[in-house]
């Protein structure tokens, strides 16, 4: 029986003692692993903000959020991967567990993935950047940000909306603020017994007159086509990108009070019928 205790206090210190050994070596790949995560951490925002400010130095805001986001992400992936290192995990072991992991959720995640290689082809191609007003399919508003999987827009009447990369590049994209100039054609319809003259002398002057429309090109002044109940008069303009859409409406209700004012008739859609008895040949 004494002997069976004594076995039995042996085993137990052997254990207490292997304990005591494995948390002592353990505790200073946790600690380091603590210190490892914190400074990570700390790098990784630190290498967000530094590359941010490196590109956007270059006046490129949209590549500047999206090449920080990727240099915080690449940071802690590392961070992670020498973390797991510090406990005995092999590193070759970790990178093919991640492809082995990368390759499922990319056959399980198709979808986000076309959004990714979406928002990098929009982002390297650049068909707008960051405070751009677009139009791309069913989605208009000005650009916020442009994510990895989404991009974000304001429309006019000040909604949030979120498209996803792929339906945004996978339509036609039209770009209101690309360009600095566009092209405006202010088309009125007279009455036939007005006088056309008149009717151009009146828009070119009321064009030359604004500010905003630019001399070069200068107005072009001309009769655009004989309307089944009105003869229109066109003035073609080109105004500043900023100033279009203001300047486009204002032109337009100058146009109606001018024309009033010098007695030009804007007529409505009209037509006569001729009514023929049935006793008439």
């Amino acid at each position: 029986m004494e002997q069976i205790f004594q076995d039995v206090e042996s085993s137990a210190a052997m254990v207490i003692a292997g304990t005591a050994d494995l948390v002592v070596s353990y505790a200073f790949s946790v600690v380091g692993a603590i210190i490892l995560l914190v400074a990570g951490f700390i790098v990784a925002g630190w290498a967000k903000r530094a590359v941010f400010h490196a590109v956007d130095k270059r006046g490129d805001t949209t590549l500047a959020r999206f090449m920080a986001a990727g240099a915080r992400y690449g940071v802690l992936i590392l961070v992670g991967v020498t973390v797991l290192a510090q406990f005995g995990v092999q590193t070759a072991s970790i990178i093919a567990a991640l492809g082995a992991a990368g390759l499922a959720i990319g056959l399980a995640l198709q979808g986000t993935l076309q959004n990714v290689a979406a928002g990098v082809m929009l982002l390297f191609l650049r068909p707008f950047k960051i405070g751009d007003f677009i139009d791309a399919g069913s989605v208009m508003g000005s650009v916020e940000e442009i994510g990895l999987f989404a991009t974000e827009l304001k429309t006019f009447d000040g909604l949030y909306v979120l498209a996803p990369n792929s339906s945004v590049w996978g339509s036609p994209v039209t770009n209101y603020s690309r360009v600095e100039r566009r092209r405006f054609d202010l088309t009125i319809g007279i009455g036939y017994d007005d006088d056309v003259d008149l009717a151009l002398e009146t828009l070119g002057e009321l064009v030359r007159g604004d500010q905003r429309v630019l001399d070069d090109p200068e107005p072009f002044l001309f009769v655009g086509a004989l309307g089944d109940s009105a003869v229109e008069v066109t003035a073609r303009v080109w105004i500043g990108a900023s100033d279009w859409w203001t300047a486009s409406r204002e032109l337009t209700k100058k146009a109606k009070q001018e024309f009033d004012a010098r007695g030009i008739s804007i007529p409505f859609p009209q037509r006569d019928v001729h009514m023929i008895s049935a006793g008439q040949n």
